[in-house]
């Protein structure tokens, strides 16, 4: 059944943005572009307001073989995220839609209101066996309408009823909202929850992540599901050489102090049109810093903006990328912080009815 809060609802205002581009998918023949001539002030051609659309997917469980990925098997419950990082991998994505990966990822956001219903199903599935599903590895689940559809939640009431192991990685501190139902899946082993904490200024976390939670709000999230039994731990990703590497230390800390178990990063990747996106953000907030930032992150990449290669695309190479690693290491081991959260665990998976999965053959 549709949503009725989706249909006819204006759009949400534009407010601050990630980025002020909206460049043509790498898919589009044709691209429109406003009239440089015209009288149209320039803050209203980029101020474009949210709108949240329908996905017609027919199913929600992504799957990807990376061999640097821990997962196999993801949900995205949306697609676009209204976060606004210029620096966002998953911009790309959004060229598959017809879409720019510009202001158009964090403008127009595309909802799967079917998704708990299709999680059910897939889950239901004779053959299908339960593996640590992320939630939600492109986009961000906990992006700001979540706190009005409920999509997250819905997918979380599903897994929780089939304790299905997941794992949520989030920038957001409405997390916290869920905590009955991650508390649930916790009791199972089927559940860790990866705060995503990238500064401890609030300044630059407007600039850098424009509708986040504030610093603040996320350390009290690692705190409430910390404290409610739920395996919580940070990903400082991603880390920028010149602009949050060297916060390293401290966020690490008050991760810790605040009840973070794990912790881990990524070095920034700037796949495809997110190199532009991302050097138009160093120009426009930084550009005093951009060369040492452009320079710094070239010798992480060999040369290059980016690297795709597995196995360095999330670490960098060289000298400079081994530093943040080391860094990065010996905080946390003086923290005692573990490399990654608990196993998650899939023997009290039970498919909707209640029967439980049988793990070994009848004799």
């Amino acid at each position: 059944m549709a949503d009725p809060r989706l249909s006819g609802s204006p759009p949400r205002p534009a407010g601050i943005r990630g980025t002020s581009l909206n460049p043509a998918g790498r898919f589009e023949v044709l691209n429109v572009e406003p009239d440089p001539d015209g009288d149209l002030d320039p803050a209203e051609q980029t101020a474009q307001r949210t709108q949240f659309l329908r996905d017609a997917s027919v199913g929600v469980i992504s799957r990807n073989n990376s061999p640097d990925i821990p997962f196999r098997v993801s949900l995205n419950p949306y697609r676009g995220c209204e976060h606004g990082c210029a620096y966002c991998y998953a911009r790309p994505t959004h060229e598959y839609l017809g879409y720019s990966a510009g202001l158009d990822f964090e403008s127009r956001i595309m909802v799967k209101e079917r998704a708990a219903e299709l999680l059910r199903d897939e889950l239901s599935a004779p053959d299908w066996e339960p593996q640590w599903l992320a939630l939600s590895g492109v986009t961000d689940p906990y992006q700001p309408v979540e706190r009005k559809l409920g999509i997250t939640r819905r997918c979380l009431e599903v897994l929780a009823e089939l304790r299905h192991p997941v794992g949520i990685v989030t920038k957001n501190a409405t997390v916290t909202r869920d905590i009955d139902l991650l508390g649930e899946l916790a009791r199972h082993r089927a559940v860790h929850v990866s705060i995503s904490l990238t500064t401890l200024d609030p300044a630059l976390r407007r600039i850098m992540e424009p509708r986040t939670s504030p610093p603040a709000a996320r350390l009290a999230a690692i705190g409430k599901l910390a404290a409610a039994g739920i395996p919580t731990g940070v990903l400082t990703a991603p880390v920028i050489p010149g602009i949050n590497d060297h916060e390293l230390p401290q966020l690490l800390k008050a991760a810790r102090e605040a009840g973070a178990s794990y912790a881990s990063y990524t070095l920034l990747r700037l796949p495809l049109g997110v190199k532009e996106i991302f050097v138009d953000w160093l120009v426009r907030n930084f550009p005093d810093r951009k060369d040492k930032v452009i320079h710094q992150l070239e010798a992480m990449r060999g040369g290059n903006l980016n690297d795709p290669r597995f196995g360095t695309r999330f670490r960098g190479e060289g000298g400079a990328a081994q530093r943040v690693s080391d860094l990065f290491r010996t905080v946390r081991r003086r923290l005692g912080l573990a490399e990654s959260g608990p196993e998650l665990a899939v023997d009290a998976f039970r498919r909707p009815g209640g029967t439980q999965m049988r793990l070994f053959p009848e004799a």
